[in-house]
């Protein structure tokens, strides 16, 4: 049984959130910038996830449409979640924004018994 709230940290510990229930499932995504950091993915609401240190420790990019935020520890590089709009419809849903969180950082966590969606991200 997995501990609650699930804690996640980068690897020098700078950047650590938490979430309230473990995912069910993770998404590896082959888009240029997902293939490139060799995160797989759990998603959450906004209030699911909790940034539990500094905000000044974590570092911003954003790409392309500039839709999402990608986020990565400014000490070690780690990256470590995205904010998103949902995107369900096939659009983008800017009232219904998403947390996508790098599940490799989880804490005492098996994540490699999670199925793996893959999502062709190239094709869009």
């Amino acid at each position: 049984m997995t501990d609650l709230p699930l804690k996640a940290r980068c690897h020098c510990g700078a950047t650590q959130f938490e979430v309230t229930e473990a995912p069910t499932e993770l998404t590896d995504c082959n888009c240029s910038f997902c293939s490139r950091r060799g995160a797989l993915y759990a998603y959450y609401k906004p209030a699911q996830f909790k940034l539990t240190t500094a905000r000044d420790r974590v570092s911003t990019y954003q790409w392309g449409h500039y839709l999402g935020q990608h986020h990565h520890c400014a000490i070690c590089g780690c990256p470590t979640y995205s904010e998103f709009p949902s995107f369900d419809s096939g659009q983008p849903d800017f009232d219904d924004p998403r947390i996508s969180i790098n599940a490799r950082l989880f804490v005492d966590f098996d994540w490699a018994a999670l199925p793996v969606r893959k999502n062709n991200g190239k094709a869009y």
